[in-house]
């Protein structure tokens, strides 16, 4: 019988790590105006019933957006691409400083502790990017040291926990930060087709931010143990943002068929993340995945051979947010933290799905 590993240290070894990262502090913000699904097909006129039916079974109650201004003739229009960029610009900034100053909050610091911020977004380009706009924003130390994750998608938190779990390691005792922050509504088109709605269906506004340190046995959250990342090659065009000629503008794109092409490959990425480990998938207490929609978590369950109460924040982040791309794990974290039910040993897993085909998992321990 395979019997599970106690001491999170013989774990850190696999990991690399020589120092411990541990999460310190975790908070969220998200975009000003929310609506149901079936307020949202009324405000954009939406009649097509095979239209309407995919908004109203997606399993979302409600989402954040950011809607298009109304035309003169009283109806909504895409927003050229200029538009959307300084909306992606204003939002990604706005809503990402408040879920930074909460996470910090969450943490016991200050702006002045922050030494590295690592932001992550895929709604829009900017250069300068998000982190030098925050910085300056908020009045951060210039010389906190930053990176930015552009384009890697719904997956690219947990490349950024990576990124930031190493500097931290590098850096012990001195304070980073993830922030993910996504203004979905700066990747809207409205065009009527099907391709469209199921993007249109889906995607809410919202950041999320999430503190890290090693070295301080002090700190209560869990610490990071190891990481998986898989690319599923052969669907590397089934999820894409990219520039529709038709539009004259950027575009997403999802294929009907990925979410059984992510539920088949993640029991890979699960064998792999608990190689080594002499953990089961039975030992982990915790799941927190990716709100990706409601068939994408159907299929991680069943493939995974979880039960709807492991995934119950991943599908209580969907309902009430949507598909928020990179910082959904971490509006479930933030709720697993607030539900108080860890104990210490419990370990945990982190997955996060997107464009390549991607998944990436992290292995944490209380």
């Amino acid at each position: 019988m395979t019997t599970s590993i106690e001491p999170a240290e013989d774990l850190s070894v696999l990991s690399g790590l020589t120092e411990i990262t541990r999460f310190a502090g975790v908070g969220t913000a998200v975009s000003a105006s929310s609506y149901s699904q079936s307020e949202v097909l009324d405000i954009l006129d939406v009649e097509d019933p095979k239209i309407r039916s995919v908004f109203l079974n997606s399993a979302i109650d409600r989402r954040f957006l950011t809607l298009p201004p109304e035309s003169p003739g009283g109806g909504r229009v895409s927003e050229p691409q200029g538009d959307l960029l300084d909306k992606h610009k204003e939002l990604a900034v706005d809503m990402g400083c408040r879920a930074l100053e909460a996470c910090l909050k969450s943490a016991g610091a200050t702006l002045s502790d922050l030494r590295h911020l690592c932001c992550v977004t895929s709604t829009g380009f900017l250069t300068p990017g998000l982190s030098a706009l925050i910085i300056r924003e908020l009045g951060i130390d210039p010389h906190c040291s930053r990176s930015d994750i552009v384009g890697m998608g719904c997956n690219a938190g947990l490349n950024a926990l990576n990124v930031v779990a190493g500097w931290s390691a590098a850096h012990p005792g001195e304070l980073g930060v993830v922030l993910c922050s996504e203004a979905c509504s700066a990747a809207y088109a409205l065009d009527g087709t099907m391709r469209t709605a199921v993007v249109n269906s889906l995607f809410g506004d919202g950041s999320a931010a999430l503190a890290v340190i090693s070295g301080d046995g002090r700190v209560p959250g869990p610490r990071v143990l190891k990481f998986a990342s898989y690319i599923i090659t052969d669907a590397l065009d089934a999820m894409r943002y990219d520039w529709d000629r038709d539009q004259d503008r950027f575009s997403f794109f999802l294929d009907p068929q990925i979410p059984y092409v992510v539920g088949a490959h993640a029991e890979i990425v699960a064998d792999r993340l608990l190689s080594g480990t002499g953990l089961r998938r039975s030992d982990i207490g915790h799941w927190l995945v990716h709100s990706g929609g409601k068939k994408v978590i159907d299929s991680v369950v069943v493939n995974l051979g979880l039960s709807r109460h492991d995934v119950r924040h991943t599908t209580g982040v969907l309902r009430d947010y949507g598909n928020l791309s990179s910082g959904s794990f971490l509006f479930s974290y933030e709720r697993l933290a607030e539900e108080g039910v860890t104990r210490p040993g419990d370990y945990g897993v982190l997955m996060t799905m997107g464009p390549g085909s991607t998944i990436e998992m992290a292995l944490i321990q209380w």
